[in-house]
């Protein structure tokens, strides 16, 4: 029985293993109280924000 290679397009894996790298050189020097502080930027600047917000909002 032959077996057949398939190429992968997108290693989910490595894409999340370089995201943990550059979160962890970007806080490796901050307080705790700053690295909580980084965290709650970055949830408010990202992509995901305004839904978070529109669904926090329908459920009141």
């Amino acid at each position: 029985m032959s077996q057949t290679k398939i190429e992968k397009g997108f290693d989910c894996l490595e894409f999340k293993q370089q995201a943990q790298d550059k979160i962890s050189s970007e806080i490796k020097n901050l307080t705790p109280a700053e690295q909580i502080e980084y965290f709650r930027q970055q949830a408010e600047s990202s992509s995901l924000s305004q839904w978070r917000k529109s669904i926090k909002n329908r459920s009141t």
